[in-house]
């Protein structure tokens, strides 16, 4: 059983929902990554979702987009990211680590050697965001059969035979963006990713977790209600590029805003 299966299991046994924050690696600087994923797993957050850079982060929006182009100021490469992660892995063992990112960086470094490295550094699974599942069955199998997870994203207008198809070919868990858009949109509607996800689960057998719009503990304990897991980024990231110069006044503001939204999860 993979970590990430582990992880959800044991939350499920105590009815508490996963904390799962976005940084990326590199952000601001390559020295700040590790120290942060720490403060983040000390928060009481359950999985890191960890970004590699990328020149054309399409999917994002500014705050992310910006982001990635602090890190690659720094060089921050896929190989950097991985020796992140070894690093990591050094004093945390338990804590699930899904690389995220786009299809390029893993192409260039070619799947076999990038799957080997990945396993070896202690990645848990890939959320590839410009490779979807009908795109990806020539590299399924090298990935899974190494014990990386493979994390699909839903959006509120993939169609039901497309929902199946990612259940079928999906692990760990499924990524619901719970608005249309791009990353750091904020018109969040809670009743609407309920009846999605009512949705989803007739298709979806493993953990769905929920993304965009979670802002602070109120909308990160309302949309636990409803999924397996919150995902929480570009307010995270806010406080990295706020405090760009100052990596120990962002870990302090990342830690209480993670500790706000735990505390009001496991409220519910």
């Amino acid at each position: 059983m993979s970590r990430i299966a582990i992880l959800f299991a044991a939350l499920k046994e105590t009815g508490k929902k996963a904390l799962i924050p976005y940084i990326t690696a590199g952000d601001p600087q390559k020295e700040a990554t590790v120290p942060m994923m720490h403060a983040l797993v000390d928060a009481g957050c359950d999985l890191i979702e960890l970004g590699v850079p990328f020149s054309d982060p399409m999917a994002d929006g500014p705050t992310i987009q910006l982001a990635c182009e602090r890190a690659l100021e720094h060089n921050t490469s896929l190989r950097d990211v991985l020796a992140m992660v070894t690093e990591f892995r050094a004093t945390n063992t338990t804590t699930p680590i899904v690389l995220m990112g786009y299809l390029n960086p893993v192409e260039a470094m070619g799947y076999d050697t990038f799957v080997t490295a990945a396993v070896t550094a202690g990645v848990d699974g890939v959320l590839l965001v410009d490779l979807p599942p009908e795109e990806a069955t020539d590299v399924d199998s090298i990935f899974k059969s190494a014990g990386l997870d493979m994390v699909y994203l839903i959006a509120p207008t993939t169609t039901d035979a497309r929902i199946e198809a990612i259940g079928k070919a999906g692990s760990g868990y499924v990524y619901y963006v719970s608005l249309k858009g791009v990353t750091g949109s904020k018109a969040l509607d809670v009743d609407d990713v309920e009846r999605n996800l009512q949705r989803i689960r007739q298709h979806v057998s493993i953990p769905v977790g929920v993304g965009f719009g979670i802002q602070n503990g109120v909308t990160a304990a309302a949309v636990s209600k409803v999924c397996d897991g919150v995902i929480v980024g570009s307010a995270i990231v806010n406080h990295i590029a706020d405090n760009a110069t100052n990596p120990a006044e962002a870990r302090r503001l990342v830690t209480e805003l993670m500790q706000e939204m735990r505390i009001a999860m496991d409220q519910q």
